[in-house]
């Protein structure tokens, strides 16, 4: 099976490579601020299945940058789509929970409303609602709290925060499931070999790890599995204001994808330890 790949540097991107053998296309490849460089792209490699494990990341500089945000998170899937749909190429494309309004306590269905409280949610439902329009035969994933041994993440964070600070204040009422890279790129695989042969499994499913936790939690859980004396104080999302706005509930159903496709939430403490371990082998 012959995978292409949007991204090479990102947490995901980097996975993918790592866990199987595909054509990865970094930013001077294709460029996802130019939408028709992508659909390009697809037309002279003609792979057998495309991932979009690229994206605009940079959640809180998109409130500035909203109309760019939106041409990489909106406008190049719906390129990458519209040629997927006419050569008849399947798309798994990876989204976010902050598609939703991030209220109450139960968790998000593929199903429920979206209403992206931010410009990162919007352009990502953007993107979505693209693709599904296209007519392409794809699996959106909605995914949260991504977290690797590679790249920029909480973990990488608390770790180097914790390198000159013995107490950190972490917030402590938005909930979700931390989600390492490895299992996402593990999902995305899976969901490539099997969306080829039943173009029924196409749609919006949730992944994230278990179990739900708050930042602060998986602080916590970061500092003991590394053996540090960090003292982790639970903050209220008022106490720390961003530009972005931050939904409060994370919680995902991710029952449509182990119905589906056999893929259940991965314990991210266990994941976390095998992250950990890499950080340290270096």
């Amino acid at each position: 099976m012959n995978i292409l790949v949007f991204g090479k540097t990102g947490q995901v991107a980097t996975e993918l490579q790592l866990q199987a053998d595909v054509v990865a296309l970094g930013r001077d490849q294709a460029d996802l601020s130019k939408p028709d460089a992508c659909a390009a792209a697809i037309r002279e490699h003609a792979p057998d299945v495309v991932i979009n494990a690229a994206a605009y990341t940079a959640v809180d500089r998109a409130e500035e940058e909203e109309a760019l945000a939106t041409v990489i998170n909106g406008d190049a899937p719906g390129a990458m789509a519209l040629v997927c749909a006419d050569l008849g190429i399947p798309l798994v494309h990876i989204s976010t929970d902050y598609v939703f309004a991030g209220d109450g306590t139960k968790p998000w269905t593929p199903d429920d409303p979206v209403a992206p409280p931010n410009a990162y949610g919007r352009s990502k439902l953007a993107g979505e609602l693209a693709i599904a329009a296209s007519g392409c035969t794809h699996v959106i994933l909605r995914t949260s709290w991504v977290f690797s041994a590679h790249g920029n993440n909480f973990v990488k964070t608390m770790l180097r925060l914790s390198d000159s600070r013995d107490a950190l204040s972490v917030v402590a009422d938005q909930i979700g499931g931390p989600t390492s890279a490895r299992a996402i790129a593990a999902a995305c695989l899976t969901i490539a070999g099997q969306i080829g042969r039943d173009t029924a499994v196409s749609g919006i499913h949730h992944f994230s790890g278990t179990p739900d936790a708050s930042w602060a939690d998986f602080a916590t859980e970061i500092f003991r599995q590394a053996g540090r004396d960090v003292t982790v104080t639970g903050i209220g999302t008022k106490e720390y204001p961003t530009p972005a706005v931050r939904p409060l509930n994370s919680r995902m159903d991710c029952s449509r994808l182990a119905q589906t496709f056999g893929i259940t939430r991965p314990d991210w403490r266990d994941e976390l330890a095998l992250v950990l371990r890499t950080l340290e082998e270096g």
